[in-house]
């Protein structure tokens, strides 16, 4: 049963028909009209049913890359066409049970990529409950739940789930979250948009590769559809303090560089700046950073907060 209905009335759709890819020949599991609220189940990153307990150790066997990271989807939202965006507003995403990090071979920031050997696999399970990740018996997380993947399907072919680009995927940003709206590209009727790959925390990098707290989690959702402002080619955020612009490449500066420019041409467009001017405030206000360096692509994330924009 792939969507069922909440005591609410809600729309809810179960974690029991994952991807791996993002692509617009998947056939949907549902529709959702802009301004509709719904509930979706995602899958932790590896695979369903592995972590039976906290002293579980991971092996070779658990994890088969790069089917990491399953969504759930494609949902079709309604009256979504070529040209449009889709704005995702992240209402909760609940997070709760066994989740885990782990280091894995040929994967994280210091990958020896020839004999991929490194520390060999090693993972550490943690409880999380009642908003608290309990690491050990000394060390408390507060949770800070994320979602690592959310994409629309691109304008042909497929991409894999690990992978991230122009129209999202494994972005691995901690911005999408709570109360914060998620804008991507439309270039399909329907928008096929997917979600997954939650996390209950992570630091700045994503480290050690599978580097978050990996989980399950039941999200709930609200999307619209907007026509698409001409100068955005990558995927933006906005908070309730602060515009957000993303760009994934590698090398990394180049995804520093895709990031700023993003938010450059935001500026001009929304706030009468020119490029120039907006470039040189940006060296006055811009705040960065690198959310992820793990993944095919990186990712850098630039942000202006809105008491600038109060100002233009």
């Amino acid at each position: 049963m792939t969507v069922g209905t909440t005591p609410q009335g809600r729309k809810i759709f179960y974690r029991d028909e994952l991807k791996f890819a993002f692509a617009a020949t998947d056939a949907f599991v549902g529709t959702v009209t802009p301004g509709e609220v719904f509930e979706v189940e995602t899958e932790i990153n590896i695979n369903a049913g592995v972590l039976t307990s906290l002293d579980k150790r991971l092996t070779e066997s658990d994890v088969t890359l790069p089917f990491v990271n399953p969504v759930t989807g494609p949902f079709k939202v309604e009256g979504a066409k070529p040209g449009d965006m889709l704005k995702v507003e992240i209402i909760e995403a609940a997070v709760g049970g066994i989740g885990t990090t782990a280091l894995w071979p040929g994967v994280g920031i210091f990958p020896d990529w020839c004999r991929q050997k490194e520390f060999g696999i090693r993972n550490h399970n943690v409880l999380v409950k009642d908003g608290v990740i309990h690491w050990s018996d000394k060390v408390k997380l507060p949770v800070k739940p994320m979602i690592g993947c959310i994409s629309t399907a691109p304008v042909n072919g497929g991409m894999m789930t690990v992978d991230c680009d122009k129209v999202g995927g494994n972005l691995d940003v901690q911005e999408v979250t709570d109360g914060n709206v998620v804008m991507l590209p439309v270039h399909h009727d329907g928008a096929y948009l997917y979600l997954g790959d939650c996390h209950a925390i992570q630091g700045d990098g994503e480290c050690n590769g599978m580097g978050a707290i990996e989980i399950a989690a039941h999200l709930t959702i609200r999307v619209e559809v907007v026509p698409r402002p001409p100068e955005m080619t990558w995927p933006r955020i906005e908070t309730p303090t602060h515009i957000c612009t993303i760009g994934c490449a590698r090398p990394l500066e180049d995804a520093l560089r895709t990031a700023f420019q993003e938010m450059v041409y935001w500026l001009s467009a929304d706030y009468g700046l020119s490029h120039e001017e907006a470039y040189m405030l940006l060296g006055q206000v811009a705040e960065a950073r690198c959310t992820q360096m793990v993944n095919p692509k990186y990712t850098y994330i630039c942000k202006v907060h809105k008491d600038v924009l109060a100002q233009l």
